[in-house]
């Protein structure tokens, strides 16, 4: 284990990510940021889909790198006998397996779940697939805009009466993550309480259409008890205001929400229109939702007449939140960003280094070292399977067969 990741709140917790793509790899990094050590396991044949996703550079994975940051890369075939057999050898020296699978794929290999827990009975199995392990929906296959469709995520997304719209980002695999690294590091803080390290380990079934409907948490009783189907809005808030976007004078497009009364008392003045706070139309937020249009022309209009410089010293004078809309090369050339060290740098054994987000959340007494870049296909084999006692002459074997 690197010096950089030897400390953290997950120190010490062994896991094995055996998943693909995006969302439980995604899950078992964020436990890697926070001390894990964390093998990852692939095909020989490198054939997993995010070492094509886009961004590709010169035939580098650039996805894979940042995705898979802070783990040992190594390559077996689970689907051949003599890769299940050192799969289930290898079992005993972690804590916590990783997979993404449709449902039912494992056991068809011959890795039920009674078969994981006899090679080790204190393993935790966290399953992350698109729609659980049981309903009529189970052994569905699952991607990113499959879960934000069907958990009512995308709905919301769009102009008012016009089409509903997906972002340019798998945002249902991310989310999905975070709950799964959660869902770790819950497992993991229930074994070290007092009395329960020897419990057995834990099967976590993780939806990830339920995790996006989980973080829309108002929804069903907002339709319960209202009768309201929330719908799309393009920008404006339905549920507090202003909350918008509004266009400068030089084509700056800011987000600005002014909704408790303070400082929508402060935004009208900023605006040289104290007036409005006294208004009747809006003096709450619901009177506020109920005149939105007269609203949001009025702030609407200020911000058109002004550029972005002169708009934005004011609202910061008046302590108004806003922000204009950031784009990467924003956020790269940011001071705030910039400050707090919020993109990092990576080794890369390829490209020297690479960027990539800061650990998340940052915690007292641990400030880890960037992580290295994801590994390359089979890169640690050496090193996990020699730990584990194999030969060279056992792994060119066992390479020359196809299993690693």
């Amino acid at each position: 284990m690197s010096a950089s990741h030897s400390r953290g709140p997950l120190a010490g917790i062994r896991i094995l990510d055996m998943a693909t793509v995006i969302a439980a790899p995604f899950a078992s990094t964020l436990c890697a940021d926070m001390g894990a050590e964390v093998v990852k396991l692939e095909l020989p044949d490198g054939s997993d889909a995010l070492r094509t996703l886009a961004p590709v550079k010169d035939n580098l994975a650039l996805y894979w790198k940042v995705t898979n940051r802070g783990k040992r890369g190594i390559t077996l075939d689970v689907r051949k006998p003599a890769g299940r057999d050192l799969f289930l050898r290898m079992l005993p020296r972690f804590d916590v397996l990783v997979e993404n699978f449709r449902t039912g794929t494992l056991d068809g290999w011959g890795l039920d779940l009674a078969t994981l827990r006899r090679a080790n009975p204190r393993l935790t199995v966290l399953r992350l697939t698109g729609f659980g392990q049981t309903g009529p929906y189970a052994r569905r296959a699952g991607f990113a805009r499959v879960f934000e469709a069907m958990s009512g995520f995308t709905n919301l997304t769009g102009e008012a009466g016009g089409p509903p719209l997906h972002m340019n980002y798998p945002m249902g695999d991310m989310v999905a993550g975070l709950f799964g690294a959660f869902a770790i590091a819950s497992a993991m803080t229930e074994r070290r309480r007092p009395g329960n390290a020897g419990m057995p380990g834990q099967e976590i079934d993780l939806s990830a259409t339920e995790a996006l409907l989980r973080v829309l948490e108002p929804l069903a009783v907002e339709y319960e008890q209202l009768g309201q189907v929330r719908q799309r809005a393009g920008n404006r808030a339905t549920y507090t205001a202003p909350s918008n976007m509004y266009a400068t004078a030089d084509g700056q497009w800011v987000s600005l929400v002014a909704s408790s009364g303070a400082t929508f008392r402060r935004l009208c003045a900023a605006i040289g229109q104290p007036e409005m706070a006294g208004d009747p139309r809006f003096a709450t937020n619901q009177a506020r939702m109920a005149h939105i249009d007269a609203l949001d022309a009025a702030i609407a209009g200020w911000f058109r007449v002004r550029m972005y410089g002169e708009a934005a010293a004011v609202l910061e004078a008046s302590e108004i939140p806003f922000s204009k809309i950031f784009s990467i090369a924003d956020i790269v050339e940011d001071p705030h960003f910039q400050a707090r060290q919020a993109i990092v740098r990576m080794p890369d054994p390829d490209l020297g280094t690479i960027p990539g987000p800061c650990v998340v959340p940052r915690f007292s007494g641990h400030a880890p070292q960037p992580a290295r870049s994801g590994p390359g296909v089979g890169e640690h084999n050496a090193a996990v399977y020699g730990e584990m006692g194999l030969t060279p002459a056992e792994i060119a074997a066992l390479r020359e067969a196809g299993v690693v």
